[in-house]
């Protein structure tokens, strides 16, 4: 079996050869992981994930949050020999503002949403659904993506799609220590926000499934509405209802989803089921996360892959033999189950050490031998 057909076969619950490795390497470059491709350094890395490992490329499009009458700027200032990055959000005489101040060895940042009043505002504000000027910023992009999707050999994987999720434009913006509080006594103002938003999101995603533009779609907002920080019943109203639509969505057009998730997972497993994803990144055990492999299967079952799930730091850490029985146990637990072996994150790292590039060797030499 090539690595595509392997990868999609534990997607579709079918028989493969061995378990499918994916590394989270990008094919295309992008700002949150290291250039994989073209450094120097990972090049044995690159080479061996070539051949024996599915490649995703991960690529990001997306449309303007809020309406056109709301005014969006930024600057940069430099005062007393700090650099001071201030964003501004403003509509009918009010506005909420973020600061990013660093210099001298001060580093300090001012939320956009940072207190209930901003809260009030930022909810407010009218969202961009209007779905022509939608389409007109995303078919901006469609010319560099699809630039990259031809130059992507459709053999080594597959174009994946981040798109987003209506709680991440509140979640990214909003002074997390009042987060929590929000949930409590802001409920039916942040629903309403995120319904508006999803109008937004269905169009985005409409969009580029009628225009066949990946075949994996990956879902990243489950973690950032969740316990220990939310509630079961807040992530339940926020994450579930928004997740499983799009996800239904993706489906009917014949296309996968991975959802991604980071932490204590094991209250809200069976809302995975409801969602119901094709496959589920990264089950983490304690210390990290709260769950085991075998618990996740307990409750998950064949109905839904799961993916992972060595830590990103035991790269970093582990011996060449430490790395390989670390896969060989995970692997052994997960036998006989809908599993594709990974990395938990992406690789973040420009300059990579030796032992590092040795233990992304040792991994993927041990998920081909087990």
């Amino acid at each position: 079996m090539t690595n595509r057909e392997r990868f999609f076969a534990v997607l579709n619950g079918e028989p493969c050869d061995r378990v499918p490795i994916w590394m989270l390497f990008p094919y295309h470059s992008t700002g949150y992981y290291a250039d994989v491709m073209h450094s120097v350094k990972y090049k044995p890395v690159w080479n061996a994930a070539l051949e024996h490992t599915i490649m995703l490329d991960r690529r990001n499009l997306g449309a303007s949050l809020f309406a056109a009458d709301v005014m969006l700027t930024q600057e940069t200032t430099e005062s007393d020999g700090c650099s001071i990055n201030r964003r501004e959000i403003a509509f009918e005489g009010k506005c909420v503002y973020s600061e990013f101040k660093e210099g001298n060895g001060v580093t300090e940042q001012t939320k956009l949403i940072d207190n209930e009043d901003d809260l009030e505002f930022f909810c407010s504000l009218p969202l961009n659904t209007d779905r022509d000027e939608i389409e007109k910023e995303l078919t901006k992009q469609l010319s560099k993506y699809n630039r990259e999707k031809s130059e992507f050999p459709e053999e080594l994987g597959s174009m994946m799609l981040d798109l987003g999720e209506p709680i991440g434009n509140l979640y990214g913006m909003s002074n997390l220590s009042e987060y929590p509080i929000w949930s409590l006594t802001h409920d039916e103002l942040i629903v309403d926000f995120l319904n508006r938003n999803m109008e937004r999101y269905r169009q985005i995603y409409r969009f580029c499934l009628e225009r066949d533009l990946a075949d994996v779609y990956f879902l990243v907002g489950s973690e950032l509405a969740s316990p220990p920080m939310l509630s079961r019943d807040t992530f339940q109203r926020w994450i579930v209802p928004f997740a499983k639509e799009l996800i239904s969505m993706i489906h009917s057009y014949g296309k996968k989803v991975i959802q991604h998730y980071h932490g204590q997972i094991k209250e809200i497993l069976p809302d995975f089921l409801d969602m119901a994803p094709d496959a589920l990144h990264t089950i983490e055990a304690p210390p990290i996360g709260d769950c085991t492999f075998t618990e996740a299967y307990d409750v998950i079952g064949d109905e839904i892959a799961l993916i992972g799930n060595i830590q990103y730091d035991c790269f970093r850490s582990y011996s060449h033999e430490e790395m390989k029985n670390a896969v060989y146990e995970l692997l052994e637990e997960c036998r006989g189950t809908r599993f594709i072996l990974s990395p938990t994150a992406g690789p973040f790292d420009e300059n990579i050490s030796e032992s590092e590039i040795n233990n992304y060797l040792a991994f993927i030499d041990a998920g081909i031998n087990f």
